[in-house]
């Protein structure tokens, strides 16, 4: 599993900046951190587009391109028009303008911890590397909010005294202005289950998980144009229960058939549904039962319950706070979010134990969903402590207490944005964390080391420690691929990674640390493992 967040990003005192060059700026910094870092003498390593299949659709077509949003077309490197590139600062000094040099932009790379970071339309995107349990998608989830952090106090130090701007970032879904950004999973399931039973199986499902894991927002509407409190930052924006599309008519379960892996054993379902989230808390329970009802559902295990309207009931939860409103089953009945989540666990529960009881990391999550479903429907403010949206919430109900304000009162979209801000001396989360009101899983050194490090366990130790090891032979990278410059071979060699548990620590640790360079690296995993590694002569 892994995740992906789209920033919010804004350059103070310039509301006008173009989003894309300050994207840009923020992904050429950060490389530029990086190269230093590494000692490497060329530009960060590139994507790879080989292989991407945007407009494949799990229900047994592909789209025509011509009849693509160009937003669906996320096979194709992002570019900067020529105005964007007018609009650079290429000519001061220091970091910023190395970061920023004409030759050096970067607009999409490969991390050392094995993830993506790139310009994804006009935000910047951390794609986490791929884990196997929700401990570890929790933590390096949160090692991207490290990273942009990084790029922004860089940002910060080189434009102080120039009058350039100051890019700020921030960990939220929308603009509050009918504009929504995303914050994906992704997960991988086995190629065998009919794509239909897990959409039916989710729909209820994701119309609910909201309770444990929205983000909080204040205004109802893709503008924010009533007054109120929701629970999801994103329900809003959703239009249908099945489809493909990810920036337009956005379904609750979405349909791109983009395993990065073996197509014939695996599919990547891709989760766009979800908040962004701060909580470590709220951050376990999503990847974490989510895995869960994926599993129930490979088993035939999941409840038998359909929606009659889920976008309807996606709505109506998050438009309730109190938790008391219900939504229609086909069946008759009236649930609220949290009865349908109870559904799910009560099911989870019995598959594991009749698999003869859960794994310690199962346990952790049971117990956790089980423990916050029951603060849910006797005191939710109980959980301001560990989930976003309850925290945010308490902190606005202290705000509309002591000055009276309303929810349409500006200074209540303020307060809702200042929580999600990453810098720790203005994020009002960050604030409630270090003042010992947010309970936490992960120490700041434990991220900043998973934002350099990747998971032992799965292929991304391979790719992010290439691009450790090797930065200036790593030609480009991707999710199941890394392609490395050899002297003497044109082409250089392709490893292919077809195994998302393949290359891990274990499998190539003594080689790829052993080697001396890139080309005995090659030379070794061609004779381990011919079938992995494309190449030239290597004479």
């Amino acid at each position: 599993m892994g995740a992906e967040t789209e920033y919010g990003v804004l350059a103070t005192g310039n509301p006008g900046a173009n989003a894309t060059v300050l994207s840009t700026q923020v992904v050429t910094t950060y490389a530029a951190l990086v190269r230093r870092r590494l000692g490497a003498a060329h530009a960060a390593a590139g994507w790879d587009y080989h292989g991407e299949s945007p407009l494949q659709d799990a229900r047994g077509y592909t789209v025509p391109r011509e009849q693509a949003d160009p937003s669906q077309l996320t096979d194709v490197a992002p570019v900067l028009t020529a105005e964007e590139i007018a609009a650079e600062a290429l000519t001061e000094t220091g970091l910023y303008a190395e970061s920023m040099d004409r030759r050096q932009v970067v607009m999409n790379t490969v991390l050392p911890n094995g993830a993506r970071l790139y310009v994804d339309h006009s935000h910047p995107e951390y794609s986490s590397p791929e884990v196997t349990t929700p401990r570890d998608a929790v933590l390096w989830d949160a090692a991207g909010d490290r990273v942009a952090l990084d790029a922004v106090r860089a940002i910060a130090a080189s434009a102080e005294g120039t009058g350039l701007d100051v890019v700020n970032l921030y960990k939220n879904n929308t603009d509050n202005k009918s504009v929504s950004y995303g914050a994906h999973e992704n997960y991988l399931v086995p190629r065998g289950v009919a794509f239909d039973r897990l959409a039916s199986g989710l729909l209820p499902f994701f119309a609910s998980r909201q309770v444990v894991c929205g983000a909080g927002r204040v205004g109802l509407g893709d503008r924010g144009q009533r007054p109120g409190f929701q629970i999801s930052q994103r329900a809003d924006f959703f239009e249908r229960e099945v489809g493909l599309e990810t920036t337009i008519h956005r379904p609750i379960v979405n349909t791109r058939d983009e395993p990065h892996a073996d197509s014939h054993r695996h599919r990547r379902l891709h989760v766009i549904i979800g908040d962004a989230n701060l909580s470590h808390t709220a951050s376990l329970l999503k990847f974490g039962t989510t895995s869960l009802v994926l599993g129930l559902i490979e088993a035939g295990a999941a409840p038998d319950v359909v929606l009659a309207d889920p976008v309807a009931a996606l709505q109506a939860i998050s438009h309730d706070p109190g938790l008391t409103a219900t939504v229609a089953l086909r069946d008759g009945r009236r649930l609220t979010g949290v009865q349908l989540q109870r559904l799910y666990l009560d099911a989870a529960r019995a598959h594991e134990l009749a698999g003869g009881g859960p794994d310690a990391a199962t346990r952790e999550v049971l117990e956790l969903w089980e423990e916050v479903l029951d603060a849910l429907e006797s005191d939710p403010l109980s959980l301001a402590d560990r989930l976003d949206w309850v925290a945010k919430y308490a902190l606005l109900l202290g705000y509309r207490r002591r000055d009276g304000l309303g929810w349409d009162d500006p200074r209540m979209t303020l307060v809702d944005l200042q929580y999600h801000d990453l810098r720790p001396e203005k994020g009002l989360h960050h604030k409630l964390v270090a003042a010992g009101r947010m309970r936490t899983l992960f120490d700041a050194e434990q991220i900043e080391r998973a934002a350099g490090t990747p998971p032992a366990d799965t292929r991304a130790w391979f790719r992010g420690r290439v691009v450790t090891r090797f930065p200036d032979d790593v030609l480009a990278a991707n999710w199941d691929s890394v392609s490395l410059t050899l002297p003497g071979v044109r082409r250089g060699a392709r490893v292919a990674m077809p195994e998302p548990l393949g290359l891990a620590r274990d499998d190539v640790g003594p080689l790829l640390d052993g080697a001396a360079d890139a080309e005995e690296l090659v030379r070794g995993l061609a004779a381990a493992r011919p079938d992995l590694v494309h190449t030239g002569s290597l004479g």
